[in-house]
């Protein structure tokens, strides 16, 4: 029964409520802190339970009243306005228990890059990137370039870059996997469709200090920029290669004139390849629930197919088709996609959870 999965939170509450009146617990800020924001993840719960438990009580007093020759009526009018707002009330109830990810409101890093297809991927590379930025402006988030492979076809080869604003990792990790991308190519004679597709890698910004890292398991190399990147390229060593001795993880950075500005760039993302190593680990070894909420992570899995000749966005994930590629892509409508997933997510996190 609900009621009785939600004593704890109310139990808990309460007792932290009674902890931060301690006078050991005042004097240890650190601990104080550290109540606090469990108190304050808590409240939600704790005050849609109590509201619950209310509800649950007026409607046991109105049906003990059901036989009044006075009251009667009055009760039965009463429980028809009540009882309505049980299983919205634990609808409610029941997303606030959800486990929270921890990294659901830190910033991103997207890793783009061409797979199968040739030049076809590396178009569809900025493409999806600027079907990306145009959702940043929908949400009102901030991209930053980090490093970009031109094609010589006019698109990327790789593109990588920071995404800051609110709850923006609880969104954007439902992009992680290969997108696939049918359509015709320019330069297609015979009007044929090809099929191509891109990866997109999704990982949370981490702070400096989140990751240490041992100077000596650094391999760190200066080279001269090559590609487009105006008149500064090939005229200074400014271009940043560092590896990962342990893992073998390789960034290299040349998008800024400054040999600093590159390595800062490809140290944030190599930082974050290895948090997100560690956090898969810890994901794999995890229960049920967390692998529900979060997914298998596999990056070689398809998850959306878009089809330009049909006008067709496909999500096999949740098996949704919406016949809106042009506007979804051309206006950054990601939230139609994304919002399913969420949804999707939960349900399956709730049915893990025994909710």
């Amino acid at each position: 029964m609900l009621s009785e999965k939600l004593d704890p939170f109310i139990k808990r509450y309460d007792d932290i409520t009674d902890l931060l009146c301690l006078p050991e617990v005042n004097s240890d800020i650190a601990k104080m802190t550290e109540l606090s924001k469990e108190q304050s993840s808590i409240l939600p719960v704790y005050e849609k339970t109590k509201e619950y438990k209310q509800l649950l009580a007026d409607i046991e007093d109105n049906k003990s009243m059901l036989g009044d020759a006075e009251l009667g009526e009055l009760a039965k009018e009463e429980l028809r306005e009540l009882e309505p707002q049980i299983s919205e009330l634990e609808e409610e109830i029941k997303l606030l228990m959800l486990p929270v990810d921890p990294n659901d409101d830190r910033n991103t890093i997207i890793e783009m890059r061409a797979g199968t297809g040739g030049d076809e991927a590396a178009l569809f590379v900025g493409d999806l990137f600027g079907a990306y930025q145009r959702y940043a402006e929908v949400r009102g988030w901030k991209i930053e370039l980090m490093s970009t492979s031109p094609s010589e076809s006019g698109g990327y080869k790789e593109i990588i870059a920071l995404i800051k604003g609110e709850n923006v990792y609880s969104r954007m990790k439902y992009e992680g996997g290969t997108h696939r991308v049918q359509r015709v190519p320019a330069t297609e004679s015979q009007g044929r469709v090809h099929t191509s597709a891109i990866t997109v890698a999704i990982m949370p910004e981490v702070d400096d200090v989140e990751v240490e890292i041992d100077p000596t398991d650094l391999k760190i190399d200066v080279m001269r920029a090559s590609g487009n990147g105006g008149q500064s390229v090939n005229t200074t060593d400014s271009a940043v290669r560092i590896t990962h001795l342990p893992t073998g993880l390789v960034v290299t950075n040349q998008d800024q004139k400054s040999q600093h500005k590159n390595k800062d760039k490809a140290m944030k993302v190599l930082k974050a390849r290895l948090f997100d190593i560690e956090m898969r680990n810890a994901q794999s070894e995890g229960d049920a629930i967390r692998n529900a909420q979060v997914g298998s992570g596999d990056r070689s899995g398809r998850i959306r197919t878009y089809n330009y000749p049909q006008n067709r966005i496909s999500d096999h994930r949740i098996t949704l088709t919406l016949y809106r590629l042009g506007e979804i892509m051309g206006g950054g409508l990601f939230d139609e996609l994304i919002d399913m997933l969420i949804t999707d997510t939960q349900a399956r996190v709730m049915e893990a959870a025994g909710l």
